[in-house]
């Protein structure tokens, strides 16, 4: 999905060509090893295809898997695509090769969408897709850090160009620092003895190490429920590293702002503090914003925007979630840009 740092760059598209077949199933796998599997690309697919001809920004590319979807469904859209993973980013384009004419790849942080766009020579988009969060091939590479299944280096950036790692935070944070960041970006119960345990037990050096210490400190019978004991630390420790709230209303803002009449967004949110944002963000737009006490009315000229396509978050139906059980965090909603008074 996306790192730390905000420059942009543009990445060549390699050469078209004969590609190998693929099946119809939503995974595969390119030769550099980026496994794609696309969170509820049916539920993608029937939002962004149906907007108007023009440019859908993939904030968040991945392995592609969506944009390719997107680029077969509706031949009138071209796609913007953004990543900080430069590993992400060459997987992309081995798998968008054939619609090289139609896509534009860059290297940077989701909060430089507007910047990118504008660079390109457009003024707005048709639609843009969000999938939030970190993907599976970041999580199953023992090299970038992000799993406390697999034992590697407390790195944890998608770009690692950049930014701190996780080792400085686990090792250079103080107490009430980490206790806050597993707190806010976690929802970790257990925030305070597992920041306690984790400066008692440094200098950390891998994930392994950090595992076991956080496993360790959380209560015996929290550790036979809800997965691995290590899960939210994880999460919020990978959230801080790379800055993902504190940016995501901003690019979300500015993808609003571009949408054409009728254009859309799209976001897929895989953690509750994620989907907050979200949430507030598109009902703002949609112009429900709340009054500052139940008893006042709405703030005066609070204008719609978008309209939201539909109420709450879409969820992934149970067969998907069979198939790829990462999808079950998945929460999906989406917005509509109104038509401006004539």
């Amino acid at each position: 999905m996306t790192g730390a740092g905000s420059r942009t760059g543009a990445i060549t598209m390699p050469s078209t060509g004969s590609s190998p077949n693929k099946d119809d199933s939503d995974s595969d796998t390119d030769e550099i090893g980026f496994a794609h599997v696309p969170v509820m690309k049916r539920e993608v697919i029937e939002v962004l295809s149906q907007v108007p001809p023009g440019v859908v920004v993939d904030a968040t590319l991945g392995g592609a898997g969506h944009s390719e979807a997107l680029l077969d469904a509706n031949p009138e859209i071209v796609i913007v695509g953004l990543d900080r993973d430069e590993m992400a980013l060459a997987a992309a384009g081995k798998r968008l090769a054939n619609h090289s004419h139609r896509v534009s790849l860059h290297h940077c942080r989701f909060d430089s969408l507007g910047e990118v766009v504008r660079s390109l020579g457009h003024e707005e988009i048709s639609g843009c897709l969000f999938d939030l969060g970190v993907s599976s091939p970041q999580l199953d590479r023992a090299d970038r850090g992000f799993s406390f299944r697999n034992d590697g280096p407390l790195d944890m950036r998608m770009d690692r160009s950049q930014g701190p790692t996780a080792a400085d935070v686990v090792n250079g944070y103080d107490e009430p620092s980490i206790v806050d960041i597993l707190r806010r970006h976690g929802d970790e119960p257990h925030a305070r003895r597992i920041a306690r345990a984790i400066v008692a037990a440094r200098p950390f050096s891998s994930t392994a190490e950090l595992a076991e210490v956080v496993r360790d400190a959380v209560p015996a019978p929290a550790r036979r429920r809800g997965g691995h004991p290590a899960r939210r630390t994880f999460q919020a420790i990978r959230i801080e590293v790379n800055d993902e709230l504190s940016i995501l209303a901003d690019a979300i803002g500015q993808a609003i702002d571009l949408l054409c009449p009728e254009g859309r967004c799209a976001v897929l949110a895989y953690h509750s503090g994620e989907d907050r944002i979200v949430k507030r963000l598109f009902r703002r737009a949609a112009g429900e914003v709340a009054p500052p006490r139940p008893d006042l009315p709405p703030p005066p000229g609070t204008v719609a925007e978008v309209e939201l396509l539909w109420r709450g978050a879409r969820k992934p139906s149970a067969a998907e979630i069979e198939r790829n059980p990462r999808a079950e965090a998945a929460r999906f909603r989406a917005v509509s840009k109104l038509r401006r008074a004539a």
